[in-house]
Parts: C-alpha cells; sequence; structure tokens
C-alpha cells in the first residue's frame, strides 16, 4: 500500500468519540497506509466500539498513565500486536484532563492536588509514555507527536490547563534535546478548539471558542477535526525528518493575530 504513512506503525491515544482528533488521526494514519493501535483509559469498551468505525480493525490496550504497572507492560503490549521483534514509529499523544475546580475561573483558589493531577496527566505523561514506549522507539527512530492549546497567553476559563499546557510544551522541547540522539523526533500541533468532549467539559469553553470567530484570518469550524489530524500525521510522516522540539499551528492562523 502507498501512502504518507505506508508501513508504518503507530500508538494512538486519547480516543473517545468520533469527534475527536485522536479518532481522525487514526483514520488518516490508516487511510495513509500505517498500522495502528489504539490505547483506551476507563471505558476501554466504548473506545473499542469507536475503533471498530475506522477504515481497519484497530486493538485497543487499557492505558492510564497515572498507572505505572500499565505503562511498564506497555512495550510488551504493543508488541504482541506487531510482532515480537517489532518496533514503533510514531507515538500521539492525545491526553489531557484537570479537575473541575482547576478551571471555569478558579485559578486563584485551586489547591495544589488538582493543580498536580492536571499537570501529571496532561504534560508528564508525554514524557512517561514517550519512555514506556523507548524500546520500540529506538530501534529505528521514530516521531512522538502531542496535542496541544497555544500555551503562550492566558485564556478564559482554561486556568490551570492552560498551565499544564505549558508545561507540555517545555516536556516536549526537554524530550526532543534528550531523544535527538536516538533519532526521535518530538513535535506538538498546537490546534484550534474543536468541540469535543473534552472541551466540551471545559466550563466556559463557548467564551473561548467565540474568539475564533472574531480573530481567525481562516474561518476556523469547531465541528471539523480534520486539519488537526493532517497536521499530526504530516509530522509522524517522513517529510520532517530534521524537525523537533516544534510547535506547529493548525489555528487558522489565531496565533499570529492581536486583539
Amino acid at each position: 500500500m502507498s501512502g504518507l504513512l505506508a508501513g508504518k506503525r503507530i500508538l494512538v491515544t486519547g480516543v473517545i468519540t468520533q469527534a475527536s482528533i485522536a479518532f481522525h488521526v487514526a483514520r488518516l494514519a490508516q487511510e495513509e497506509g500505517a498500522d495502528v493501535v489504539l490505547t483506551g483509559f476507563g471505558r476501554v469498551s466504548l473506545v473499542e466500539r469507536i475503533a471498530k468505525r475506522l477504515p481497519k480493525p484497530a486493538p485497543v490496550i487499557e492505558l492510564d498513565v497515572q498507572n505505572k504497572e500499565q505503562l511498564d507492560s506497555l512495550a510488551a503490549k504493543v508488541a504482541e500486536h506487531f510482532g515480537e521483534d517489532a518496533n514503533l514509529d510514531g507515538v500521539v499523544h492525545s491526553i489531557g484532563f484537570a479537575p473541575q475546580d482547576a478551571l471555569g475561573g478558579n485559578f486563584l483558589n485551586t489547591e495544589w492536588a488538582s493543580v498536580a493531577t492536571a499537570v501529571e496527566v496532561s504534560a508528564y505523561s508525554l514524557k512517561s509514555l514517550t519512555m514506556a514506549l523507548l524500546p520500540l522507539l529506538e530501534k529505528r527512530g521514530g516521531s512522538v507527536v502531542g496535542m496541544d492549546f497555544d500555551a503562550q497567553v492566558a485564556w478564559p476559563k482554561y486556568d490551570w490547563m492552560g498551565v499544564a499546557k505549558a508545561a507540555l510544551e517545555s516536556t516536549s522541547r526537554y524530550l526532543a534535546r534528550d531523544l535527538g540522539p536516538k533519532n526521535i523526533r518530538c513535535n506538538l500541533v498546537s490546534a484550534g478548539p474543536i468541540g469535543s468532549m473534552a472541551a466540551k467539559s471545559i466550563p466556559g469553553f463557548e467564551d473561548l471558542a467565540t474568539v475564533w470567530d472574531d480573530r481567525s484570518p481562516l474561518k476556523w469550524e469547531l465541528s471539523d477535526p480534520e486539519p488537526a489530524a493532517r497536521g499530526v500525521c504530516a509530522l509522524l510522516s517522513d517529510w520532517f525528518p530534521k524537525t523537533t522540539g516544534e510547535i506547529v499551528h493548525v489555528d487558522g492562523g489565531l496565533h499570529a493575530i492581536g486583539a
């Protein structure tokens, strides 16, 4: 099969619904020739049902990025699907969570326990996921791509998730530094807002999303995850062999426009 990702083996996290960017990454990756494995947290049966809507069947591995045992066994479980001597060419980190008291305008009153959860799940997990899969990635090099939301500015209602995204951006740069000698790239795609389940759980998400109506030079569709998914697949491919530590904005150009 020919395609941008022909012959690639890719693990995708964060597929929850068909509206998620991660689902469309998995779909496009398969259409471009990749073999895909998914991970699911909590409601694995739900991820398995969503996976049946992909062009080809994709196995689902249970993964809680706060569970050391599951992280320690992840590489072996991936190898079960791709073969004992298999490598991994790409990893998609589409994981983020903050407790409700860390969002919605409660920034000054959020307790450390909730902040710690947001940072561990949304930022530190990029490192822990990558290191869990390093035995497969380092066999011939690969690409790690994470999903970002621009942390250069403070967004309405985003609060400690915004801080966690800033930590994600820094984590990606340090991973790029330390894994470059192993021919492993680490980049982020900073997407505009998408009306996914995760986004709708953010109090005041509508206020944040309306910023795009006023300032984005290219029309932005909340209901269209495909532009961001295409950006991820491009970074997973061999078309960016010397790009690492980068944040690629797929946000209609809003990041470049002042008030």
